[in-house]
């Protein structure tokens, strides 16, 4: 993860099929996401081997503007500050 480009999404969530809290992350960014007007792209962590390796006992992880911001637990007052407080 690395600088994020132009047109690409702001926030990236990493997460696993199965997984009950990458649902009610998933839920959280789509929420703020729209809300605010930004986008967001989702990653499975086992499909990748970089991903998994740093990320899988970690899941959901959400990235904003590459860089992480959660885990676990999506804060959404929390998510929503950051995409506020960063805007491009």
């Amino acid at each position: 993860m690395g600088e994020v480009w132009a047109g690409e999404p702001r926030v990236l969530l990493i997460g696993r099929r199965g997984c009950h809290l990458c649902d009610e992350a998933r839920d959280v960014v789509r929420r703020v996401t729209a809300e605010l007007g930004t986008s967001f792209t989702e990653v499975d962590v086992d499909a990748d081997d970089a991903l998994r390796s740093a990320y899988s006992d970690q899941v959901p992880v959400v990235m904003v503007d590459g860089k992480q911001h959660d885990f676990w637990r999506v804060d959404e007052q929390r998510l929503r500050a950051a995409l506020s407080a960063q805007g491009r």
